[in-house]
């Protein structure tokens, strides 16, 4: 069974740092593009970053990019989002999913993880 356990959120003061991972199990982790999606109160989920099977590869929204870092570690099938000067539009609940930039997410969102920077 696929599962998908975000952790790492919180509540971070505008310009902070939050680090979130994203635990993995019930399939060949490193056989799949994973993405981190976020869903803001009252608005559509979006993809914030993706990264390819091995990690060569990463693609980021132009929300944040320059902000935003994406990594992942095969022998450990963990995703991470390393999140650098954050802003109050980054408030949003935090998902990571199997999938790419190019191709729809693949299977159930887990719980994710919410993140809200506020002063």
């Amino acid at each position: 069974q696929v599962q998908l356990v975000e952790s790492g959120g919180g509540l971070v003061q505008p310009g902070g740092s939050l680090r979130l991972s994203c635990a993995t199990s019930g399939f060949t982790f490193s056989s799949y593009e994973m993405s981190w999606y976020r869903q803001a109160l009252g608005k559509e989920r979006e993809l914030v970053a993706s990264i390819s099977t091995r990690g060569g590869i990463l693609s980021y929204a132009d929300s944040v990019k320059g902000r935003f870092t994406i990594s992942r570690d095969n022998t450990k099938g963990t995703l991470s989002l390393q999140m650098n000067s954050l802003k109050p539009e980054d408030t949003a609940v935090y998902y990571c999913i199997r999938g790419g930039p190019y191709s729809p997410p693949s299977g159930s969102w887990g719980q994710g993880t919410q993140v809200t920077v506020s002063s």
